[in-house]
């Protein structure tokens, strides 16, 4: 219709500044005319430079406020640096995640983000065997060297618990995420340090947990308050547990930090609208996301570097939720 070469038009398409402005009139209108669009998929199948036009994103939990500022932060350096971002959500379920990686692998993707299951997920392992470039978010691989970009998750959680006890709490409880997951041990690591530091003996049945998720947190707040010894403070490992463990407190109508302090892993925006405001440890979604979308494009230029592992700051947001034990 342009009455040019296929080379031509891909030169248009690809913006090639050798081609003249004449020319490229001529393609642009024919393309508006037909509604022409290219085919993602089989201009990466035709490649011949490494690409960096579309990228694979798993992650665990799409409810979890944190994975949502991690998925901005990728999305927007990626849309930045013209490149598509495919996401996949598998809820912490192995067999979705296999899917999700199938069905990724069959788009041609340049690339993974990938918030593993466990730290010996094999689907992710397979990946990084078969080549791919790939860098983990906020959990790593025990058994592979890979990219991976996460916070120091034992060091604020010890800050966390640490501040408790300056406020006077001996009797501090940990309600824990998903054990299977390497974030959740490393958060009872931190916090076991802090007692122990503390000269505080640890007791087991303050340490429990179940899922990373909301009624997690309101079950296993209702268990510790209940007991025949309760704690006067609760440690949550993460925003779901908080929110639950904070429904659970306020339908047993106790008093925040009067009956019991708390402070949560993850600050979100909420965390200052709620009465009281809420202490907690904080961890840049955004920044993690943006950060390993980088690594993974030097991954895609340069396969053969050295695995990177970088740690982002943590800092312990001190609000009025933890105040002195009365």
């Amino acid at each position: 219709m342009a009455g040019v070469s296929v080379a031509t038009v891909s030169r248009v398409l690809n913006q090639d500044a050798s081609v003249k402005e004449a020319t490229r009139r001529l393609v642009q209108k024919a393309i508006k005319k037909t509604g022409y669009h290219p085919n993602r998929v089989a201009q990466r199948l035709r490649a011949t430079r490494k690409s960096r036009k579309l990228i694979g994103l798993l992650i665990p939990d799409i409810q979890n406020p944190f994975y949502v500022d991690v998925v901005r932060g990728i999305e927007e350096y990626a849309y930045a640096h013209d490149c598509a971002v495919v996401i996949g959500n598998f809820s912490q379920d192995a067999a979705k995640e296999k899917l999700y990686i199938d069905i990724l692998r069959s788009e041609s993707v340049d690339g993974f983000v990938v918030a593993p299951h466990h730290g010996r997920d094999q689907y992710v392992e397979a990946l990084v065997e078969e080549g791919y470039a790939l860098v983990c978010i906020d959990r790593g691989l025990t058994n592979v060297e890979v990219d991976v970009v996460m916070v120091d998750n034992q060091k604020g959680a010890y800050n966390a618990t640490a501040h408790l006890i300056k406020m006077g709490h001996t009797r501090i409880a940990h309600i824990t995420g998903n054990p299977s997951i390497p974030t959740t041990t490393d958060r009872i690591l931190g916090y076991k340090a802090a007692l122990m530091e503390h000269g505080i003996e640890i007791d087991p049945a303050l340490v429990i947990g179940r899922e990373s998720d909301f009624e997690s947190g309101q079950e296993l707040t209702r268990q510790l308050l209940e007991a025949p010894e309760p704690p006067s403070a609760i440690f949550t490992g993460n925003n779901l547990l908080t929110l639950g463990a904070l429904d659970m407190i306020h339908r047993r109508k106790l008093k925040i930090p009067d009956d019991v302090a708390i402070v949560g892993f993850d600050d979100m925006y909420w965390a200052t609208s709620l009465n009281p405001p809420l202490t907690a440890v904080r961890q840049s979604g955004y920044d993690i996301g943006k950060r390993a979308v980088e690594l993974l494009y030097q991954r895609i230029e340069d396969p053969d570097r050295p695995a990177a592992r970088v740690y982002m700051p943590t800092q312990l947001m001190v609000r009025t939720s933890c105040g002195p034990k009365k």
